[in-house]
């Protein structure tokens, strides 16, 4: 999903902080949950900007390239530094641009609320709004962006169009679209209207947050939960159509927050890796996570 795309407006280069943490805080050295391992992790921060936050999804570029979109309407662009080990150590080049309108003016609340992004196989992206939910496909060369089909359904404010990923196989315009609040799945395209196709199965308090393309006929899903009692909670399962592949679960005392956005890169060695990043709601308690995951597929 490699794009050479870029934000119709530039507010310029930001430097990005990265502290790497442990996975798990009580034993730092434990790095396995079931099939996957853990490749290194960041809690991200910048002195020269205080738009780094609310970070709802994110998606590869190119091999060591991302992109984010954030509620307050930002897209963020950065690549990614890993050690000679391949462990994720660092986040460089980045820059901060604002969303902007069908009039080319930077979006502002409530129709900044970005929650998905994915990029079609033109180099098109497509963003997915809450608050005032639509689908928005903004152009590679830049242009403004112009409303594309979604989901024909009432939806609450906030749980709505969270997950959004690509479906090659059907088109090269083709999406797939998820609901937090209920995990259905619609299937569109840019040139048809959507059509309804899976439920996630999950259970009652858990959304989902995130879709992810894979190959061989694979999709994985991002579920997230939270209560005071129990913290944040987080899913990823691997289905081939409804057949559970793999999965992963993160919660305390394992590092952990509120993780919204998923992608994953193919690497050398045959195994992927997946980035997991946490929108942290503007609050001070709460932080801008960015996770590394090796996976190798059966």
């Amino acid at each position: 999903q490699a794009s050479n795309g870029s934000p119709p407006v530039s507010v310029g280069g930001i430097s990005i902080d990265a502290t790497s943490v442990p996975l798990n805080p009580q034993d730092p050295a434990a790095t396995t949950l079931g099939e996957f391992r853990y490749a290194g992790g960041l809690v991200l921060t910048s002195a020269q900007t205080a738009r780094l936050h609310e970070l709802s999804d994110i998606v590869m570029t190119g091999q060591d390239r991302f992109a984010a979109v954030g509620d307050e309407g930002i897209y963020l662009e950065a690549r990614l530094v890993l050690d000679t080990a391949g462990q994720l150590v660092g986040v460089t080049d980045a820059s901060i641009s604002p969303l902007v309108d069908q009039n080319g003016k930077p979006l502002v609340a409530p129709d900044a609320d970005a929650e998905g992004l994915t990029l079609l196989p033109t180099g098109d992206r497509l963003v997915s709004f809450e608050t005032r939910h639509r689908i928005w496909l903004y152009p590679r060369d830049g242009g403004r962006p112009q409303a594309v089909p979604s989901p024909a359904i009432p939806l609450e404010s906030n749980a709505g169009m969270e997950a959004l990923t690509v479906q090659p196989e059907v088109g090269d315009d083709a999406y797939l679209v998820g609901i937090e609040e209920s995990g259905e799945t619609w299937s569109c395209r840019v040139r048809s209207a959507c059509v309804k196709g899976l439920t996630v199965d999950k259970p009652p308090e858990f959304g989902l947050v995130a879709l992810h393309h894979l190959p061989d006929g694979m999709t994985a899903y991002l579920l997230r939960a939270y209560d005071p009692v129990r913290m944040n909670r987080i899913t990823l399962k691997i289905l081939r159509g409804t057949t559970l592949v793999a999965r992963m679960d993160l919660a305390p005392p394992l590092m952990v927050d509120n993780f919204e956005g998923m992608t994953s890169v193919l690497r050398p060695d045959g195994s992927r890796r997946f980035y997991l990043i946490s929108d942290d709601n503007n609050r001070a308690t709460q932080r801008t996570l960015l996770f590394a995951f090796d996976w190798h597929p059966r």
